[in-house]
């Protein structure tokens, strides 16, 4: 177990870009559109995302069931997804009860079909240099 932990941690945190995506002459990382989007990166804001891509709203509640995370960690990641404006929130009540309701926004969706395609080249890539 120790080991393991301590292979975690001799990780780098930086990786360089797989040979031939890295950012053309004269292009900073930031503007790449070969670099992966660190915000939807993230598992659980990867995992809301990819369900909001699907459904056209969950409810707090429903997300975090399909998830399994807690109300916390749920709450901390959609809250960055929408100040990143890839996510909107509609918060109501249901008789007494608070209902807040989570839907994917245009620039979320082309985030992550962005994100999915940087994924699919990095697969290809991949796939090409084990011939």
């Amino acid at each position: 177990m120790a080991d393991r932990s301590a292979a975690r941690r001799a990780r780098p945190v930086e990786a360089a870009p797989p040979r031939g995506l890295e950012a053309s002459p004269g292009q900073d990382a930031a503007s790449s559109s070969l670099e992966l989007d660190r915000l939807i990166h993230e598992r659980v804001r990867l995992a809301i995302v990819s369900a909001l891509a699907v459904t056209p709203s969950l409810t707090f509640n429903d997300l975090k069931h399909i998830l399994g995370t807690t109300d916390g960690n749920l709450s901390v990641h959609a809250r960055k997804l929408e100040e990143a404006g890839y996510v909107t929130v509609t918060k109501s009540f249901a008789g007494r009860m608070p209902r807040t309701e989570y839907a994917l926004t245009g620039a979320g969706r082309t985030a992550l079909e962005r994100y999915v395609g940087h994924m699919e080249d990095l697969i290809r890539m991949m796939k090409g240099q084990e011939r």
